[in-house]
């Protein structure tokens, strides 16, 4: 047998990991050159002046191409794209221990694109933010990735106008990806819901716009600090970019993976699609869908102008929560280390368990109960001494799906004797490396854990 002479090109190996993107990130962080936060808010109240907003509350009978279906009660769009709002039974766990119940849920395949741009100015990173109006922000106009479209957005089942910059996260050739994940939603809220977080480093000159600006880590950081402004698609994507310094932690990767899989294994979640005329304990009016008891969330109607938009006019359905959220962690620093106490959290609309905040919840749905039936640490969290309090601010969930969704987010001290370090079940103590690492896979971190895991990195001694 004959050897024939291979010629053709054989590819190189190169380097699993990216050894430059964490000092690069790290500098970004660190710099706050060029405009102040002051400036930046000033900017977007600016922007808000200049351009056209308003939203208003509607009949549901006065909603343009969305009807309830007859057969289901199901709120769909005529075009078939977009989204439904339908009904969901769920199960979670295995009995005697099973929870059930019904509720309203977002049905919405489509993943859609949370696009960053960054670009290296005299040696620093810079990332490409938006001006974005959601109909359901308190301040409507909040800063945003540079992409932020669903998949009928981007295609133009709305027959709008182009997404700007949406070529550099569609055609490889225009950059190169820092960060690049499917993450889930609100699983309260959004039956397996999933959208693609990218963070793209541009090729070469970047064309400018009066709804855009570059900003440095650092000053994203520094807005943060300021109720409403940073918004939740901005700190979803953000939540892959950090990078891993501590090489200990109090308990090793394949140990926190292990106990991960062994909470999913014993809370197994059972989503079900039913028809939304179905879900007993759920009334329509005109106006809004409620549930018997006034708790929880409700389904409403809103006419929506935005002259920034790639459509100026529409009308939609949101959801509305029946009050203000507390998310939080607690945090302990252990050998040096910092840690935060993880609870592995079960949603309805999730596929498994992910690592969600130590709280999460709405105060307002468990009044009611007495102290051992609210969730654990709630109190905690919310007596906690102002001197305990590292990081505390308001944010506001996703306004293109929630009606004034806004939460307090909060990073609380916590000692032995409120939080020992041999956590309840359910419950685990994970360095904020370790969070890091996972958030840059699909279905670990949950939605509200990224932002408070961005929040972390805010903290001057992250």
């Amino acid at each position: 047998m004959t050897a024939v002479d291979d010629k053709r090109v054989r590819p190189s190996l190169r380097p699993r990991q990216d050894a430059a993107l964490p000092g690069r990130v790290a500098l970004s962080a660190a710099t706050l050159t060029g405009d102040s936060a002051e400036e930046i808010r000033g900017w977007l109240h600016r922007r808000r002046g200049e351009v056209r907003f308003a939203v208003d509350r509607i009949p549901f009978d006065a909603l343009d191409g969305w009807s309830f279906a007859p057969e289901t009660g199901n709120l769909v769009h005529r075009s078939g794209r977009f989204f439904t709002v339908e009904g969901l039974r769920v199960g979670v766990g295995e009995q005697p221990a099973r929870v059930e119940w019904q509720q309203p849920i977002i049905v919405q395949a489509e993943v859609g694109i949370l696009g960053i741009l960054a670009r290296e100015f005299d040696g620093v990173l810079h990332f490409l933010m938006q001006a974005k109006m959601e109909p359901g922000n308190p301040e409507l106009l909040q800063l945003s990735p540079t992409v932020q479209a669903t998949y009928s957005n981007y295609t133009k089942v709305h027959k709008g106008a182009a997404v700007r910059y949406l070529e550099y996260f569609t055609d490889p050739s225009r950059g190169r990806v820092l960060s690049d994940v499917l993450q889930s939603e609100h699983g309260s809220w959004f039956h397996r819901k999933r959208n693609r977080n990218m963070i793209v480093e541009a090729v070469g000159p970047v064309p400018e716009h009066e709804d855009f600006r570059w900003l440095t880590l650092g000053q994203i950081h520094e807005l943060l600090a300021y109720d409403n402004t940073v918004n939740m698609d901005a700190r979803s994507a953000l939540a892959g970019l950090y990078g891993q310094s501590a090489a200990h932690a109090l308990g090793s990767d394949t140990e926190l993976l292990s106990w991960l899989a062994a909470q999913r294994s014993v809370t197994p979640i059972r989503g079900e699609r039913v028809p939304l005329a179905s879900v007993p304990g759920w009334t329509r009016g005109a106006s809004s869908i409620d549930h018997e008891d006034g708790r929880y969330f409700r389904v409403v109607a809103v006419s929506v102008q935005a002259g920034n938009r790639e459509v100026g006019h529409w009308t939609q359905p949101l959801f509305e929560p029946r009050g203000q959220g507390v998310v939080a962690f607690l945090t302990r620093t252990i050998e040096g280390v910092p840690h935060v106490l993880v609870r592995a959290r079960a949603e309805g609309g999730f596929l498994d368990a992910e690592l969600g905040p130590t709280v999460q919840c709405t105060p307002g749905n468990h009044a009611h109960l007495p102290p051992e039936d609210r969730p654990p640490f709630l109190d905690l969290v919310t007596a906690a001494a102002p001197s305990r309090i590292r990081y505390c601010a308001l944010h506001s969930e996703e306004g293109g799906r929630f009606l004034d969704a806004v939460s307090r987010y909060l990073v609380v001290e916590a000692g032995e004797s409120e939080a020992p370090l041999d956590a309840p079940p359910g419950f685990r103590w994970v360095s904020r490396d370790q969070l890091a690492a996972l958030a840059q896979h699909s279905h670990y971190v949950s939605v509200q854990a990224r932002t408070l895991l961005v929040c972390l990195n805010t903290l001057k001694e992250a």
